[in-house]
């Protein structure tokens, strides 16, 4: 069957593409919230033999890699981003033998694993902060500690404000001194001018390394330093509550240059500890919701200096909602684009744990596919946050069963504000009690969508009609080609309102037409506006939900009719032919293998 294979991908027009991508350059990254994935011990909370059980399933969506919301002992203050041992597991999640494991299965399935590294703070309950209280010797500086304000008895050394809600200075009565934070109050911050912190935090990174993990994702990278001498910031004049982080520009609290050459020193840890164990690239995903020139920056410097490989794009999350145009989907996807350092990776995320989820920040589940198409065809690296591929939309939870230690501070009037728990419900595996993310008598940690019989992972896959998670596994199965990972990038704002990407890879001779009509008209789009070389028909070969077209469908090239909210992917005609031609040779071959066989 060799020789039919080859001529089949010579009648294809494919050739052998002689440079190389690391395996992360076109990597597809999945996101687990580790609480909400799947719970195998009967709590209600998900854990790691939960994910271990569900590996497979990563792998059937063509996943390269998973990222873990922290995993590490916590007294869940900000569930798990207050760590009080950053080298152990929470109970909750199981044990270091349980991590392992995870790694060896993962390895199993060529899945890599990416950790949540949380280097801005610890716990109040860490070890390191209860010395530092005492003063011991070693850790006396290993937070930021300043004395109650000049002339005053305790009133904050000056005006900054947390993230979330007032006073980023907390006094502790044992030490007589204000520690800062930056979140919340049992979050303490580190102090990166002291070395001692700075390498603690790179053995850190080296255990982990050590257990086996391909790379790590970097929480609050902006909030690392803060300006020597810790002035005053000014007032914004985008609030009128001194106690909100609005009400101030944080110039001396975020984006430090240390920051960023903090982040150069970590990469340079991952790279070397390649070269001494002479294994495959670690990967630095960094969180910063800054601004693109700040973004740019981690990439690297003007002496090469190498940072993250993946300064995490928010654009979509941050510039795009229900009342987006398609030209500002062109706008700001370009605009990422553009800061992309030659011989750097773009990367695409849709959402996170933090963010409303794309169905009901998008405006309703006509959305889901449209989004998906559209960053599963640009260039580059995806993250998709757990849930997503099945169109999981935000749960309204009450004010009772409210968890987020974020909508805690407020009220029961505003907790909505600043609740993140609508994005972080419960994984919703199928139709059964609990939608099967855990045992029928327990009650999961947070409540379910009350349309989950329907909107399930079983459900969608065993559905005699088209669905999401369809969808996204055949745009899955796109991305694998030449023409995604090597080919070039166009697109175009066609008719009124519909966003249109060309890609296209002359080795393969294979091009896609990727046309989504963000509008609530049906529009008459012309493709070749895209590429007057294009052949004179098209054939569909990804149809979203709401599409009333067919996989395998041919349209005229000039005349593509599109409904509200419809997206679809084409391709050219002639990869319809090689198709065809490979099937008939294939058939030709094993007729012919058959015959052999007899005689």
């Amino acid at each position: 069957m060799a020789l039919y294979y080859w001529l089949a991908l010579l009648l294809l027009g494919w050739s052998t593409v002689t440079a190389q991508k690391d395996w992360w350059e076109s990597a597809s990254f999945y996101q687990i919230y580790p609480r909400s994935f799947q719970d195998s011990n009967g709590d209600g909370i998900g854990d790691l033999n939960g994910i271990k059980s569900r590996l497979p399933y990563l792998k059937s969506l063509g996943m390269t890699a998973f990222w873990l919301s922290p995993i590490y002992p916590s007294p869940m203050a900000d569930f798990g981003y207050d760590i009080s041992n950053f080298m152990d597991i929470h109970p909750s999640f199981g044990t270091l033998a349980d991590f392992k494991q995870l790694v060896e299965e993962a390895k199993k399935l060529q899945l890599r694993i990416i950790l949540d590294f949380v280097p801005n703070h610890s716990s109040d309950e860490h070890e390191w902060f209860k010395k530092s209280v005492q003063r011991v010797s070693g850790y006396e500086d290993y937070y930021v500690w300043q004395d109650p304000k000049p002339g005053t008895e305790r009133d904050p050394p000056n005006n900054w404000v947390a993230a979330w809600y007032g006073s980023a200075w907390e006094w502790n009565d044992e030490r007589k001194q204000f520690y800062l934070h930056q979140f919340h109050k049992k979050q303490p911050d580190l102090n990166y001018r002291n070395p001692a912190v700075v390498q603690a935090m790179k053995d850190v990174l080296r255990f982990w390394l050590d257990q086996g993990v391909d790379g790590f994702r970097i929480d609050a990278v902006p909030w690392l330093f803060e300006t020597v001498g810790f002035p005053d910031e000014p007032v914004s004049g985008h609030s009128t509550d001194p106690l909100s982080q609005n009400y101030l520009t944080h110039i001396y609290t975020l984006d430090q240059p240390e920051t960023v050459d903090m982040v150069y020193q970590w990469r340079e840890l991952m790279d070397q500890y390649k070269q001494e164990h002479n294994t495959t690239t670690k990967v630095l995903m960094t969180e910063a919701w800054s601004s693109l020139d700040v973004v740019k920056t981690y990439f690297n410097d003007s002496n090469n200096r190498q940072g993250s490989q993946m300064p995490f794009n928010f654009q979509l999350i941050m510039r795009l909602d229900q009342n987006s145009k398609a030209s500002d989907f062109q706008t700001v996807i370009n605009s990422w684009l553009d800061i992309i350092p030659p011989g750097h990776t773009p990367n695409w995320v849709l959402g996170n744990h933090d963010k409303r989820r794309v169905s009901s920040r998008m405006g309703g589940d006509h959305m889901v596919d449209i989004m998906a198409m559209i960053e599963l065809t640009l260039p580059g690296i995806t993250v998709t946050y757990q849930g997503e591929e099945i169109g999981m939309h935000d749960v309204d939870i009450s004010w009772a069963d409210t968890q987020d230690p974020a909508a805690c501070q407020l009220t029961e009037e505003t907790y909505q504000e600043g609740t993140r728990d609508p994005a972080r419900t419960p994984f919703q595996w199928d139709s059964t009690a609990n939608a099967g993310f855990t045992n029928a008598s327990v009650k999961p940690w947070l409540p379910l969508a009350t349309d989950y019989p329907l909107v399930n992972v079983k459900t969608q896959q065993e559905s005699a009609q088209n669905s999401h998670i369809k969808v996204f596994k055949e745009l899955m199965n796109l991305r694998g080609t030449n023409t995604l990972i090597w080919g070039s990038f166009k697109s175009l704002v066609l008719g009124e309102n519909v966003y249109a990407i060309l890609r296209s890879f002359p080795n393969d001779k294979r091009t896609y037409v990727v046309l989504a009509n963000i509008g609530s008209k049906s529009e008459i789009i012309d493709a070749t506006k895209l590429d007057n070389s294009l052949p004179n028909e098209l054939v569909f070969r990804v149809v979203s939900v709401s599409s009333n077209h067919i996989t395998g469908e041919s349209v005229a090239t000039n005349n593509i009719l599109l409904q509200p909210y419809e997206a679809v992917v084409l391709a050219n005609h002639a990869i319809r032919l090689a198709q065809q031609l490979y099937v008939l040779i294939g058939a030709f071959g094993m007729l012919v293998g058959v015959q052999l066989f007899k005689a």
